[in-house]
C-alpha cells in the first residue's frame, strides 16, 4: 500500500481528534430528581452531598431533587439507595384555542353541563341529588385571579389550605412554597378550571357548575406563563396528600390536573402513589396532542384521565351569541350528537384513557387585562378534566369511602360508548368542519354525572 503512513496518520488524527473534543466537552451542571429505595436519613443526605447539591427533599415520598455536575451522574444511578434519576419534566395547561364572550345576558346552565346531565335549561336546573357539599377539589393549576371573589363565593375557595409552590426546573432551583401567591395569578387558566367545578357569579347572576358546593383548593404548581416542572407539581401532590392523612382525614378530597406533559416522572409518580394510598382520587387531563399519544399524569393508569368532547349544536344556529345558554342539549344523551376533538390525545400503547366530557369551546371567566373581569370560550383537555372532577365529587359525596380505583371503575362502567365515527360541526365562524376520531380517543365513552352517580353504591 503505497499511502500506508499518510493512512496511519490520519487515523491517528482522528483518534486524537476524538479525544480532544471528548476532553473538551463541558462537564455541566444539571438538574435532577432523585427516587430512593428506602428511607432518606441524614447520612445518606450527606453522602449525596458529595455528589453534588441537594436542594429539595420530600420525605414522603422518599424523593428528592439534586444539581450534579454531568460526569457525577452514572455515580448517583449506581448508588445501592437509589431506583431511579430523571431530569426534572416540563408541565403546560395551556388552553388551545379562546374566543371572546360578548353576550351573557341572563346566562344560567351552560351547554356543558348539561351535557353531562348536571343541568338543564332555565332556573333551578340541577338534574342530580348532589352538589358536591363536604368534599374537597384540589385544583393543581396556576392558582386564582386577584379578582377571584369576584367570580367565587369565599366559602367556596378554602384558603387556610391555599397555597403556591415554585421553582423546579432541575439547575433553575429547587422547589420553594409561596403561601400569598397562589391568588395573584395572571395567566386564568386555574381561575377557569376552577369555575368549571363550582360555577361562577356572573354580575349577580349565579351560572351552575358541576359541584357547586364543593371546596376548592387552590394548589399553584404552574407560573404565570402556565407552565412548570414534574418536580413541583409532585410537591402540590404530596403537599394535599398530607392534607387528606392530616386536618381533612374525614373528608373526600379530589385532585383535579389540567396540566401535562409527554413523559412520567419518577418523582410525580411517587407522589400519585402516596396520594392515592392516603386516600386521595386523582382527575387529569388526557392531553392536547392528537395522535402523538397522552399526556403524563393523565396517562398513568391510577389516574382519571379525561378526553376532551364536544356537541354538535355548539355554534348553530350561527351568529346566536348566546347559545350557550338557552340551547338544550337533547336527553337521553344521544352519543350521536358529540364528537372527539381533533387535538383531544389519544391513547398509544401503555397509556391508559378512560373518559370524554365536554372540552370543546367551555366558557368560564378569563381575564386578558388584570383587574377586568371577562370570560371567554377555552378548549382543551384542561377544560374536559374539572367536569370529570366535578363528576367524582358528587359520587363521593354520595359515598365519602370512595377510593380512587372504584370511581374510575363507576365512571367507566356508566360512561355512554361513543363509537368511532365523524361529525361535521359549525364552528364559530360558520363554516363547518369534520372531526374524525377512532377507538383509542375515547376511553369508556362520555361521562355524565346521573349515570355515575347511579352507578355509586
Amino acid at each position: 500500500m503505497k499511502n500506508k503512513p499518510l493512512v496511519i496518520l490520519l487515523i491517528a488524527f482522528l483518534i486524537l481528534s476524538s479525544v480532544f473534543v471528548t476532553a473538551a466537552a463541558p462537564d455541566k451542571l444539571i438538574g435532577v430528581n432523585v427516587i430512593l429505595n428506602t428511607d432518606i436519613t441524614n447520612s445518606i443526605l450527606v453522602d449525596l452531598g458529595k455528589m453534588g447539591k441537594v436542594r429539595d427533599v420530600v420525605y414522603e415520598i422518599d424523593a428528592l431533587t439534586m444539581q450534579i455536575r454531568s460526569s457525577n451522574l452514572s455515580a448517583v444511578r449506581g448508588l445501592p439507595y437509589v431506583t431511579s434519576v430523571t431530569p426534572d419534566a416540563s408541565r403546560n395547561g395551556a388552553p388551545v384555542d379562546t374566543v371572546f364572550v360578548e353576550d351573557f345576558a341572563d346566562g344560567l346552565s351552560t351547554w356543558d353541563q348539561d351535557a353531562i346531565n348536571v343541568t338543564d335549561f332555565g332556573f333551578d336546573n340541577r338534574q342530580v341529588n348532589y352538589d358536591g357539599a363536604g368534599v374537597y377539589v384540589a385544583v393543581l393549576d396556576t392558582g386564582l385571579l386577584d379578582s377571584w371573589r369576584q367570580y367565587f363565593p369565599q366559602e367556596r375557595i378554602a384558603e387556610e389550605y391555599a397555597i403556591a409552590f415554585g421553582g423546579g426546573g432541575g439547575e433553575v432551583g429547587s422547589v420553594s412554597s409561596q403561601p400569598n401567591k397562589w391568588e395573584h395569578d395572571q395567566n386564568s387558566h386555574g381561575t377557569h378550571v376552577t369555575s368549571t367545578i363550582l360555577g361562577y357569579n356572573l354580575g349577580g347572576v349565579p351560572v351552575n357548575g358541576a359541584a357547586p358546593m364543593a371546596t376548592v383548593i387552590p394548589v399553584k404548581v404552574l407560573n404565570q406563563n402556565g407552565s412548570g416542572w414534574s418536580s413541583v407539581v409532585a410537591r402540590g401532590i404530596t403537599y394535599v396528600a398530607d392534607l387528606k392523612a392530616g386536618p381533612l382525614a374525614d373528608y373526600p378530597v379530589v385532585i383535579n390536573m389540567s396540566l401535562g406533559g409527554p413523559e412520567l416522572d419518577a418523582m410525580e409518580k411517587a407522589a400519585i402513589d402516596y396520594a392515592i394510598s392516603e386516600g386521595v382520587i386523582i382527575v387529569a387531563s388526557a392531553g392536547n396532542s392528537g395522535t402523538a399519544g397522552m399526556g403524563y399524569p393523565g396517562a398513568y393508569a391510577p389516574v382519571i384521565s379525561v378526553a376532551a368532547s364536544g356537541w354538535v349544536g355548539e355554534w348553530a344556529p350561527v351568529g346566536n351569541r348566546s347559545w350557550w345558554w338557552n340551547r338544550n342539549v337533547a336527553d337521553p344523551t344521544n352519543p350521536a350528537d358529540f364528537y372527539i376533538t381533533d387535538f383531544s390525545s389519544r391513547a398509544l400503547s401503555g397509556q391508559d384513557l378512560d373518559v370524554a366530557a365536554p372540552g370543546s369551546w367551555v366558557v368560564g371567566p378569563y381575564q386578558v387585562n388584570s383587574g377586568q373581569t371577562s370570560f371567554f370560550f377555552l378548549g382543551g383537555t384542561s377544560m374536559a378534566s374539572p367536569h370529570v372532577a366535578g363528576i367524582v365529587a358528587l359520587m363521593a359525596q354520595k359515598n365519602p369511602g370512595l377510593t380512587a380505583a372504584n370511581a374510575e371503575t363507576y365512571l367507566e362502567t356508566s360512561a355512554i360508548a361513543l363509537a368511532p365515527g365523524c361529525r361535521t360541526v359549525l364552528g364559530p365562524s360558520g363554516a363547518s368542519e369534520t372531526f374524525c376520531w377512532g377507538a383509542d380517543a375515547t376511553g369508556a365513552g362520555l361521562a355524565t354525572a346521573d349515570a355515575a352517580l347511579s352507578a355509586t353504591p
